[in-house]
């Protein structure tokens, strides 16, 4: 992160979802989960402008909403509300995570505004009131404020740090197609979950966790389902050598799991059928 009195440059990172457990459906219409979030380092750049006439929002990729849709500029919106200030921040978006992939690229820039607009007026925010203006944008946004790899539960503003994960290199393949979030969980059928009786032998204490036997996602089957292309990928990464493979969150994107960069970077470049922004090889951030 590199600062000055005018302006901020951050890095906002992908997440991946480890495993997945729906656990239930919630009065208010939203799921409660179990899952095991990870950070990898794909990341988006965003560039904060302060003390400008109004403020303002600017993303080049043409499915980025550039108004109060974008969770980034809701996310300052609500942060000077916060701090009694008037918004003049002007947020400048450089996507390279894929749009609609489940990898949180929305919430992670929103949560990478929040963290900004807080260092730069000097912490005004505890941790605890950051996290919950984090909930009311999205699930997703108090897990990629914290940013480790932790298991979350409720809707996922639940955290409990996981230590101890085999640093595996990820690579993540994209179908170059987005998945509707709503709609996966609409189409969820409560009753043919299946992670619960995977990842209920997990080792939540050992020192060193290989997490490569625990990979489940309780709306895979739903998206798979939806786009059969998905599935395909997923036996792709297989073949082409990775540990395990899973696709993250609602989808499309997939990952494998490798045990080291070159074999992770050889395999992407024996993927010819998807293009350079399709396919990320990525560390997990531990």
């Amino acid at each position: 992160m590199h600062a000055d009195e005018r302006a901020l440059n951050l890095r906002s990172p992908a997440k991946i979802n480890l495993f997945l457990q729906i656990t239930g459906k919630r009065p208010d219409g939203y799921h409660d989960l179990f899952s095991l979030m990870c950070c990898v380092n794909l990341f988006d750049d965003i560039r904060l402008e302060f003390d400008q006439d109004e403020a303002s929002i600017v993303c080049a990729h043409p499915e980025v909403p550039e108004d109060e849709n974008n969770l980034a500029c809701r996310a300052a919106e609500l942060f000077y509300e916060q701090i009694g200030r008037p918004n003049r921040v002007a947020i400048t978006i450089q996507k390279t995570i894929p749009v609609g992939a489940g990898l949180g690229g929305g919430s992670g820039n929103a949560a990478t505004v929040l963290k900004g607009l807080n260092e730069h007026y000097g912490f005004p925010l505890d941790d605890k009131t950051l996290a919950l203006v984090g909930l009311s944008i999205g699930a997703d946004v108090p897990y990629l404020l914290y940013g480790k790899p932790a298991f979350a539960r409720g809707v996922g503003e639940q955290l409990r740090p996981c230590v101890g994960l085999f640093p595996y290199t990820v690579l993540l393949l994209n179908p170059g197609f987005n998945v509707s979030t709503a709609m996966v969980y609409k189409n969820l059928n409560l009753g043919l979950t299946k992670c619960e009786k995977k990842i209920k032998s997990f080792p939540f204490k050992d020192a060193s966790i290989d997490v490569n036997g625990y990979l489940c996602n309780d709306l895979e089957s739903v998206t798979i389902s939806m786009f059969p292309q998905i599935g395909d990928i997923k036996a792709l990464l297989l073949e082409k050598g990775a540990k395990g493979a899973l696709m993250s969150g609602s989808g499309p994107t997939v990952f494998g799991l490798f045990s080291d960069r070159n074999s992770a970077e050889k395999a992407s470049q024996s993927i010819t059928h998807l293009g350079r922004d399709q396919k990320f090889v990525a560390d997990m951030i531990l």
